[in-house]
């Protein structure tokens, strides 16, 4: 009898030692991600240097659409003032406050990502696959939004001709609400 109470308590007593040691792992699962947890994500997947290689992505297709856009509404739009209006934006895009950026993207990762995800997205980022996938991106956004300009730029001309659609009926209604006003 003794022997059985002896080996109850000692599985008992396994039992709580292993509850004891697994309760932290399984408490880490749910545990909120910390600043930290996010700066270290950030660095692996160096979003500082993706951040100012998208942005002269942006950069130098908004200044293709600008150019195409500004000279479609003024054909003697001189290449000196497209060329002012081209430093303008790179000026623009290169005061771009980046370090701050990052830092109100922090509590937006905080909110949809627990620690344990920012450890396993830490980790594939810090693979060789998780490596390439980030030196590729700023080429596959570059890319992608070139495949897609001609369809960007019909959408934008469409939605151009209806504002001036609109601004001249506008006017009309105006012009007219003038002319009744006057008889």
């Amino acid at each position: 009898m003794v022997r059985l109470l002896r080996g109850i308590l000692v599985k008992k007593l396994l039992v709580s030692l292993l509850l004891l040691c697994a309760l932290p792992a399984l408490a880490q699962t749910d545990a909120p991600a910390t600043k930290e947890d996010v700066q270290k994500l950030f660095n692996v997947m160096h979003v500082k240097e993706q951040i100012s290689e998208t942005l002269d992505g942006v950069r130098k297709q908004q200044r293709s659409i600008m150019r195409e856009t500004l000279k479609s509404g003024d054909p003697t739009l001189s290449d000196a003032r497209l060329a002012s209006y081209d430093q303008a934006m790179d000026s623009m895009l290169k005061d771009m406050p980046i370090d701050g950026m990052l830092e109100d993207m922090i509590p937006i990762y905080q909110k949809h990502f627990n620690h344990a995800d920012l450890v396993a997205m830490t980790d594939f980022y810090a693979s060789p696959t998780g490596q390439k996938a980030l030196h590729e991106m700023p080429a596959l956004t570059t890319e992608s939004m070139q495949a897609s300009y001609g369809r960007m730029q019909k959408q934008m001309d469409a939605a151009m001709q209806k504002i001036k659609q609109m601004a001249a009926e506008d006017q009309a209604k105006q012009k007219k609400a003038i002319q009744d006003s006057q008889k």
